[in-house]
């Protein structure tokens, strides 16, 4: 996988932002997290580049070690079958 291509800011920012909350529940925080996952995934379409879905998978990656911060079983679970 090229290393080269960037995390899209936005997706960081918005987990980022979840993260910090600290009036929302742990388990709301991994509910908004798998959703930004999810909706990624759901604007690829059959015309998506390689680049594109290489970006998802980059994301999701993000995604699932951010869960682990919050959930180090879960993330961990997430992590190991988003490499299989």
């Amino acid at each position: 996988m090229n290393k080269n291509i960037d995390i899209d800011m936005n997706i960081r920012e918005q987990v980022d932002k979840i993260l910090n909350y600290k009036t929302v529940s742990n388990e709301e925080k991994i509910d908004r997290l798998l959703f930004i996952n999810a909706d990624q995934y759901c604007n690829l379409g059959t015309e998506s580049s390689k680049t594109d879905r290489q970006k998802a998978e980059i994301n999701s990656r993000y995604i699932y070690r951010a869960i682990k911060t919050i959930d180090l079983y879960l993330g961990s679970f997430l992590l190991n079958a988003n490499e299989e």
